[in-house]
């Protein structure tokens, strides 16, 4: 065997192994983010349960805003399905979408019942209430760190198939379009000192 040939068949192997490499870390980074997605699935499933809790201990003491209680089932109903579709296909920017919306929906159906319920002193000094509070509060720190963590994961998944030369091999290795970031309506908003007039 001449000197060119086994060279010629170092190179192709040294090729070889380094696109296999490069479909190696393109799987990795995938699953990583997908693992990082389920465990703000975890996470969010956990606060869907708790709102029913949540509901029925302010059912005893607001009797008469049946219609408040109602609106934050149904958009805990429908985020629970908004779930369902982004697990399913995590990182799918349509799936991601419609998550964020479903959760911008539940966001707003809570605060608005945490606007009624300051009107019942009894309801906010109840043990359980308080409780289930406290675990609504304890869950959501947990969402939104598993949200950076699934986001961080996206991002070097992202950066990683954008680069130099993984972008040629990405699309032939069923690596498109780019994963879509979980970004909350809290996590958009800029905080602003409130303004005060006399």
């Amino acid at each position: 065997m001449s000197i060119s040939t086994i060279v010629f068949w170092v190179i192709v192997a040294a090729g070889f192994f380094f696109v296999v490499g490069i479909f190696n870390q393109l799987v990795a980074l995938k699953n990583r983010y997908k693992n990082g997605f389920a465990q703000i699935e975890v996470q969010l499933k956990r606060r869907y349960d708790l709102i029913p809790n949540l509901v029925e201990t302010a059912k005893a003491y607001m009797k008469h805003e049946s219609e408040t209680l109602e609106a934050v089932i149904s958009a805990r109903n429908s985020a629970a399905k908004g779930l369902a579709a982004a697990a399913a296909q995590p990182g799918n920017a349509k799936a991601m979408n419609s998550l964020m919306g479903a959760e911008g929906a539940l966001m707003g159906a809570l605060d608005k019942l945490n606007v009624v319920m300051e009107a019942y002193p009894d309801l906010k000094a109840n043990e359980n209430m308080m409780q289930v509070n406290e675990e609504l509060i304890t869950t959501e720190n947990k969402v939104g760190f598993a949200r950076q963590a699934f986001n961080d994961q996206v991002m070097a998944y992202n950066t990683y198939k954008q680069s130099f030369p993984q972008n040629f091999f990405s699309g032939p290795f069923g690596h498109r379009p780019d994963a879509s970031l979980l970004e909350f309506a809290d996590s958009a908003e800029i905080q602003v000192a409130p303004k005060v007039s006399f």
